[in-house]
């Protein structure tokens, strides 16, 4: 499980990144890339990393749903993820 602190930094930057989204569209499309520059760093969606929603794992990250390959094979084995199981042949 990552740190809280990690998840904490992801959590600021999602918001930043959500928040400026129009100003850095606006500035884009005006091709002010001074202006661009002066918005805070955090606030580049490029500054954003996949990481499992449940335990904040940054590596074995399944895009799909959102989890980290362990919680995913961990809750496929419970039952939890409707439509998947353990295949057998």
């Amino acid at each position: 499980m990552a740190k809280q602190s990690v998840k904490a930094r992801q959590r600021k930057r999602e918001r930043m990144v959500a928040q400026y989204a129009e100003k850095r569209k606006t500035l884009k499309e005006a091709g002010d890339y001074t202006a661009l520059d002066k918005l805070p760093k955090n606030a580049s969606p490029v500054r954003l990393h996949n990481r499992c929603q449940l335990t904040g794992r940054g590596k074995g990250y399944m895009r799909h749903f959102g989890i980290s390959r362990i919680m995913f094979r961990e809750m496929a084995l419970n039952g939890l993820i409707p439509g998947v199981k353990k295949a057998s042949w």
